[in-house]
C-alpha cells in the first residue's frame, strides 16, 4: 500500500510540476514558480491529492542534493577567486543588510531570536541562475556591472550556504550564542576549504580511473557517489548536507570531464529536483495568506517581500569602481530562488518556523 501511494504521488507530482512549469514559462516566468504553485494546489492546503510521505520526503531531499551538486558544477572556482574585492564587498552587503533587517523585523514582531535568525538568513541568498539568465537574454553578460553581479552572486551563495550550516546547527542546539555561531562558522569554512583543496588534488586521478571503466553509467554514478559522500561527511560533522553536495560539484567542475558530467546529471535533476520544489509548495497553507483573515500572514508576506527587494538594492551602494553602475548591480542582486527556499524548508523541518510564517516566507 505504501509503495502504491508513493507511485501515485510521484505521478501526480511530476505531472503537476511539468504542466504548471510549462504554463509559467509560456508567460515568461521561471518553471520553479509553477512547481511551487503546483505543490500548493495538489497538497493538503487545497485539493489534498498528495501527502508528503517519508518516501516522498526522502526523494525531495535527494533532489535538493542533486540541485546543489548541479549548481556547484555550473560554478567556476577560478571566476570565484577572481571576483575580487569589489564583488566580495557587494556580496557581503547583499548578505548583511537583508539578514539584519529581517532579524530586526521578526524581533520587533515578538518572535524569538532563533526564529528571527532563520527569517533573516532566508532573505540573504541571491539566485545566480535567474540573474545570469536575465543578463544573457539582454545580451549584457560582458558589461562591467554584470561581471560584478555574477561574481557577487556566487560569493553570496557560498556565504548563504555557510549561514545555512550555522543556523541549522543552532536550531539543533536550540539556542543562539556567539560561541556556537563562531564554532559552526569556522567548521563550515574549514570543511569547504579542506574539501575543495583535497578534492581538486584527487579529482583528476578519480576521473582517469573512471575513464578506464566500461560499465554503463560509470561517470555519472561515481560523480554522484562523490557528491553524496561529501554530503554524508558534512552531515556527520553537524553541517547541512547541501554544503557537501555543492563542494562536490565545485570540485568536479575543475576536471576535464565537467561538460560530460553536466550533460549526464541533467536528466537526473529533471526527475528529482521538481519533487523538492513541489513538496516545498505542499507545505504552504494558502488559507494562512488570506488578506481578510485575522490570523493570516498576508501582511507579513508583503512586508518581507518589500524588505527582500529594498535590502538587496542596498548592495549597489557598495560599488566603488567608477566604471560600474550602481543601479544594475543593486537590481541584479534582488532575485531569489532555490537557496532561499531551502532555508525556509530547513527552518520548518527543524521545528523553528511555524506553518503560517513558512507560508509567508515562501
Amino acid at each position: 500500500m505504501e509503495f502504491r501511494e508513493l507511485l501515485v504521488g510521484l505521478v501526480l507530482v511530476w505531472l503537476a510540476a511539468k504542466v504548471a512549469g510549462e504554463a509559467m514559462e509560456r508567460i515568461g516566468q521561471t518553471a520553479v514558480l509553477g512547481e511551487l504553485l503546483a505543490g500548493m494546489i495538489i497538497g493538503p492546503g487545497l485539493l489534498g491529492l498528495v501527502l508528503e510521505t517519508p518516501a516522498l520526503h526522502a526523494l525531495a531531499e535527494l533532489g535538493v542534493l542533486i540541485l546543489l551538486f548541479e549548481v556547484g558544477l555550473e560554478s567556476d572556482l577560478d571566476e570565484l577567486l577572481r571576483a575580487g574585492p569589489q564583488a566580495t564587498l557587494v556580496a557581503a552587503v547583499g548578505v548583511v543588510v537583508p539578514f539584519a533587517v529581517g532579524f530586526a523585523l521578526m524581533h520587533w514582531l515578538g518572535h524569538s531570536a532563533l526564529v528571527s535568525v532563520f527569517v533573516g538568513a532566508t532573505l540573504t541568498a541571491t539566485s545566480v541562475g535567474i540573474t545570469a539568465r536575465v543578463f544573457a537574454d539582454l545580451g549584457r553578460l560582458q558589461d562591467a556591472a554584470a561581471k560584478v553581479v555574477l561574481g557577487a552572486a556566487v560569493v553570496d551563495d557560498i556565504l548563504g550556504l555557510i549561514i545555512l550550516a550555522v543556523v541549522t546547527g543552532v536550531a539543533q542546539t536550540g539556542g543562539v550564542s556567539l560561541a556556537a555561531v563562531g564554532l559552526l562558522s569556522a567548521k563550515a569554512v574549514v570543511f569547504l576549504a579542506v574539501a575543495i583543496v583535497v578534492g581538486i588534488r584527487l579529482a583528476p586521478t578519480l576521473i582517469r580511473w573512471i575513464g578506464r571503466l566500461h560499465a554503463r553509467g560509470t561517470l555519472i554514478v561515481y560523480s554522484v557517489v562523490f557528491a553524496v559522500a561529501l554530503a554524508a561527511i558534512a552531515d556527520m560533522i553537524g553541517l547541512a548536507t547541501i554544503i557537501g553536495a555543492f563542494a562536490g560539484g565545485l570540485i568536479l567542475a575543475t576536471t576535464e570531464r565537467r561538460t560530460h558530467i553536466e550533460e549526464r546529471i541533467k536528466p537526473v535533476a529533471d526527475l528529482l529536483v521538481p519533487v523538492f520544489f513541489v513538496t516545498v509548495g505542499m507545505k504552504v497553507q494558502p488559507a494562512m495568506l488570506n488578506p481578510f483573515a485575522e490570523d493570516g500572514q498576508f501582511g507579513t508576506a508583503v512586508v518581507l517581500s518589500a524588505i527582500a527587494v529594498v535590502s538587496k538594492l542596498a548592495a549597489g551602494l557598495a560599488v566603488y569602481q567608477p566604471s560600474v553602475r550602481r543601479w544594475p548591480v543593486g537590481v541584479g542582486m534582488v532575485p531569489r530562488g532555490e537557496v532561499g527556499l531551502i532555508f525556509a524548508g530547513a527552518g520548518l523541518a527543524a521545528g523553528v518556523i511555524a506553518n503560517d510564517l513558512y507560508a509567508a516566507l515562501v
